[in-house]
């Protein structure tokens, strides 16, 4: 067990010291318990190092917001123990965290197996909604329904205490972690850079999942050299627990065959110094810029504003409005929704004097105070997407009825009530 800075992961070790290690990396709404009945034949050959996602498994709740500083801390607590080389297997969410490193730090890994994993999780709008959903109501929807998206109809019926232990694991979650794990997914695309995933690769899925299924699986196998797949039959997503006794057979023989040896694989890195903190690495370790491909220098200027805009009106509407808007721009209106992108986005909403809530609320007054209601709906989600609760947003309704009149906020409750009602209701 260990002590956990805001840096670092909560983690714990099984199997004997002197045996190469592997880590194994949870699933969202998980804890590392999902690999428990792994741990029995796998440290037989390797010391497993399990991790919990922040604010799972009761680790502190420091919300990582991309599944690049997931990694960065899975790294970081490795260096605090002296790991240096390691094979990894992770689940989902953990196996993101596996390509994550397989892209910006393949010198540290020996091999690789995903499970239930995909190089695109969804969609972001998917994803987002989730968390507007958390936010509104807690985690306890999600978690009274995760069954239904983890294991098979049967093994849940035949199963109840591990269905009710799924189940308190989700609840038991902080929300706030569950939330930014949902944007580090929604944010999460490496499709482009599948083929520089050069470690030896296991492509492990249950043949039921509905999650992250086999044509996502092939995908991944489409997309990274030398992949081997594994369908895994009468499993779901969580396929470690619901079929462990074949799970652990592939990850045995993938990973007693398949581990790349360039480096010296043996675990003697000296301990980390325990209070000191971290320092810059030595100059002998090759910085990631020289691992990736060669990309030529971008010349010095301005920001692109269209880009930097288009990403910012993304997340704040949601990828269907604009992708919907771009679709129906042609020769007439293109320049303007250019020009939307490029200055309301890019120039105002990309500006770091406020954040995103705030200008939500600014924005929202503004189009009751103009009687924009046509535009009310659509920022009343980008509203809850940007971290307002219902409850917020009715305060902001009530200050415009006494800036703006009654009669406009009475429109305006009418318009974004229905928006509320379809936004945070959870799916059943």
């Amino acid at each position: 067990m260990s002590e956990t800075p805001p840096n670092t992961l909560q983690y714990r070790f099984d199997g004997p010291e002197e045996a190469p290690v592997l880590i194994l990396g949870p699933s969202l709404g998980t804890t590392w318990h999902m690999w428990d009945r792994q741990i029995p034949e796998l440290t037989k050959q390797w010391r497993v190092f399990r991790f919990d996602l922040p604010g799972h498994g009761g680790a502190p709740a420091h919300p990582a917001p991309s599944v690049g500083e997931l990694a960065a801390r899975l790294l970081a607590t490795l260096d605090a123990v002296g790991v240096q080389r390691f094979g990894y297997a992770g689940c989902a969410l953990g196996g993101a965290v596996g390509l994550e490193l397989a892209l910006r730090r393949p010198e540290r890994l020996a091999s690789l197996a995903l499970v239930a994993a995909s190089p695109r999780f969804g969609t972001a709008d998917e994803f987002r909604q989730r968390g507007v959903i958390v936010r509104t109501n807690g985690l306890d929807p999600i978690a009274r329904t995760s069954p239904d998206r983890w294991f098979t109809g049967g093994f849940a019926a035949a199963q109840p205490a591990i269905t009710e232990w799924a189940v308190q694991m989700v609840r038991t979650t902080d929300p706030g972690c569950y939330i930014a794990a949902c944007e580090a997914l929604a944010g999460f695309d490496v499709r482009p850079e599948l083929g520089r995933v050069g470690v030896p690769t296991l492509v492990l899925v249950g043949s039921d999942d509905q999650v992250t299924g086999p044509a996502e699986a092939r995908t991944l196998v489409a997309g990274i050299p030398d992949a081997r797949l594994a369908v895994v039959p009468g499993a779901s997503h969580l396929v470690p627990v619901e079929q462990p006794a074949a799970v652990t057979d592939l990850l045995v023989r993938h990973f007693s065959t398949a581990w790349q040896q360039p480096y010296d694989t043996g675990q003697t890195a000296l301990p980390a110094a325990p209070v000191h903190p971290a320092v810059a690495a030595p100059p002998q370790v090759v910085p990631i810029a020289e691992i990736a491909p060669f990309v030529p220098a971008q010349p010095l200027g301005p920001p692109d504003r269209y880009q930097s805009g288009l990403k910012v009106r993304r997340e704040v509407l949601g990828d269907a409005h604009v992708d919907q808007e771009l679709a129906q721009a042609d020769e007439f209106s293109g320049d303007f929704q250019e020009f939307m992108t490029r200055y309301a986005w890019g120039e105002i909403w990309d500006r770091p004097g406020l954040d995103r809530r705030t200008r939500s609320c600014v924005t929202l007054t503004a189009l009751i105070a103009g009687g924009h209601l046509e535009d009310l709906a659509l920022h009343v989600r980008a509203a809850l997407r940007n971290g307002l609760t219902p409850q917020e947003i009715r305060e902001v309704l009530l200050q415009a009825a006494v800036y703006c009149g009654v009669p406009a906020a009475s429109r305006a409750f009418r318009v974004a009530q229905q928006v509320v009602r379809e936004e945070t209701t959870p799916a059943e």
